[in-house]
């Protein structure tokens, strides 16, 4: 078994931005503890048509009943660390988390947070490289906070005319706020148009 010691470091921030531009993520896992972290990719790729978002009644009806306040980029490592906490195991490993600070700290990372009052309830972090948001993973507390960072989402990246929000694969819950599969060629297409964009997740 590797020490701590002996594990590699996780990717360095311009390793992450490289992959991202090519189409690839990092999955991180316990088997590949002694090596590097590895990079794959989708096929099909779920993505999230930004001009076509769409909020489902019942996420409407429920964000009505509560009272979110929403952030941006106030807690990013506690976000990253409550996405990682999961009881089936995680790709999102301690080394990676590091790699996704330096990039917070670079200003390519960002967070999306539900806070109930002092309480971070829910949030969810990706990378925005640009005309491309990749959505990384989510984590909630309360009931309607991982819709509130969704919703959250889709409308700072409407604002900021982000043009791919790329979020890997598809779930039965994602795919209820429109989200699209596309092939890999299709999707590395639409990429090499985002990343001509010039755009900023906080403006």
């Amino acid at each position: 078994m590797p020490t701590d010691h002996d594990t590699p470091p996780g990717p360095s921030p311009q390793e992450l931005l490289n992959a991202y531009a090519y189409g690839a993520f990092p999955m991180d896992a316990p088997e590949h503890a002694d090596e590097p972290v590895p990079f794959y990719e989708s096929d099909p790729r779920a993505v999230i048509p930004i001009d076509r978002f769409r909020i489902p009644r019942s996420v409407g009806r429920g964000l009505g009943r509560v009272n979110f306040t929403i952030r941006i980029d106030t807690a990013f490592a506690e976000v990253c660390t409550r996405c990682a906490v999961r009881p089936d195991g995680t790709w999102l490993s301690p080394r990676l988390i590091s790699s996704y600070c330096q990039l917070h700290e670079l200003g390519y990372a960002h967070s999306v947070e539900a806070w109930d009052g002092p309480a971070l309830v829910g949030g969810l972090f990706g990378i925005a490289l640009g005309g491309l948001f990749t959505s990384e993973s989510m984590f909630r507390t309360a009931s309607d906070a991982g819709n509130a960072v969704i919703v959250a989402t889709g409308q700072q990246l409407a604002r900021c005319e982000f043009v791919v929000w790329d979020i890997q694969t598809a779930t039965d819950h994602t795919l209820r706020f429109g989200t699209e599969l596309i092939s890999r060629d299709e999707y590395r297409t639409r990429l090499r148009s985002a990343l001509r964009l010039t755009r900023s997740f906080v403006a």
